[in-house]
């Protein structure tokens, strides 16, 4: 990204950045160098004080040491690498003339305001369902939503966790047991390269355990999951995207994030918007079946939890109408892409 910003002054290339994340992790992304100065890491990604982060009182908390640049480094020179390149490219995004975000007024007003230059907010982004399939990561097995519509109003579990969570056999298994125990119906998604050290067999004979309760399937067409009346709520990794999706379309969450943007994601959900529960490991990091029976049957028995849900499709549908906050910011973003 930085050397296209680095034309600009060099031969006059107008240029709008596109962020896949939050408008709250581009924020917290400009602070970094300030927690340097204060001690909190230091320039190589190394944590000196483990402190909670917090920018603005209704904006996410997350702790040190689940800032994207840190629990995405898997090796001290990779954590280096990663704070060195926000260290270097953090001035240059001055030289863009608009950041536009998959996000919306109404959730970020407070982390858009601390951008580094003037932000339009255009989210909740959705693709329309004539996209073609060369869009998706493997093919979607539609078959799943003839199986909703055999199910009752909000009675199933969809479980899903993006394109690069991989689980081990353990946890696995526990997630498994989990979901049977809940005695509700349910959809999990398991990806070709979802489980570590776990053949075709223990696949297989998940799909035989289950049949006639829960379905599984190699990858869903989330949007129209989500959309479905059937489904109870959302377990999920919390990735952007399908934070903003489960908003769109008022879904509580059970978040189970795993590393980058996701931890931040998840204080947004539960501490900020109050529309899910955070999933708890125990003392040896496996999120346990019980764990998984109790913390759905805690969430769907939360009636507060549904209705702030709901309340955020409400303001996600009234964004995008005509008139709303980011119909307007995307007419904005049109007049300025029609600028002589």
């Amino acid at each position: 990204m930085s050397f296209v910003l680095e034309l600009v002054p060099a031969v006059g290339v107008r240029v709008a950045l596109f962020s896949t994340y939050s408008a709250a992790i581009f924020a917290l992304r400009m602070h970094v160098p300030k927690m340097v100065q204060d001690g909190i890491i230091d320039e190589t990604g190394n944590v000196r004080r483990n402190e909670r982060i917090q920018l603005r009182p209704k904006m996410p908390a997350i702790d040190a040491t689940e800032l994207p640049w840190i629990s995405l480094g898997k090796s001290p020179e990779s954590r280096r690498a990663m704070i060195q390149s926000v260290l270097k490219n953090n001035p240059t995004f001055s030289l863009a003339e608009t950041i536009v975000c998959n996000t919306f007024q109404e959730i970020e007003s407070g982390a858009l305001a601390l951008l580094p230059i003037p932000a339009l907010a255009v989210g909740p982004l959705e693709a329309p369902r004539s996209t073609s399939a060369a869009g998706h990561f493997w093919a979607e097995d539609e078959t799943c939503l003839p199986w909703l519509d055999a199910q009752a109003p909000g009675s199933v579990v969809y479980v899903a966790f993006g394109s690069l969570t991989v689980f081990d056999a353990e946890r696995l298994q526990e997630l498994a047991d989990g979901l049977v125990l809940t005695g509700r119906p349910f959809l999990w998604v398991v990806r070709p390269n979802f489980a570590d050290g776990v053949g075709d067999g223990w696949l297989d004979g998940l799909r035989r355990r289950v049949a006639g309760t829960g379905l599984v399937v190699g990858w869903a067409p989330q949007q129209r999951v989500l959309a479905h009346p059937s489904v109870a709520c959302f377990v999920s990794h919390c990735g952007w995207n399908s934070t903003m999706e489960g908003v769109r379309h008022g879904v509580p969450f059970l978040c189970w994030p795993y590393f980058a943007d996701q931890f931040l994601n998840q204080s947004y959900i539960c501490d900020v918007w109050g529309a899910g529960l955070r999933i708890r490991a125990d003392e040896r990091g496996v999120v346990t079946k019980e764990e998984i029976r109790g913390k759905v049957a805690r969430l769907l028995g939360d009636e507060g939890i549904k209705a702030r849900a709901l309340s955020l499709r409400s303001a996600a549908c009234a964004s995008v109408a005509d008139g709303g906050s980011s119909h307007q910011d995307l007419l904005k973003l049109v007049s300025l892409l029609t600028e002589d």
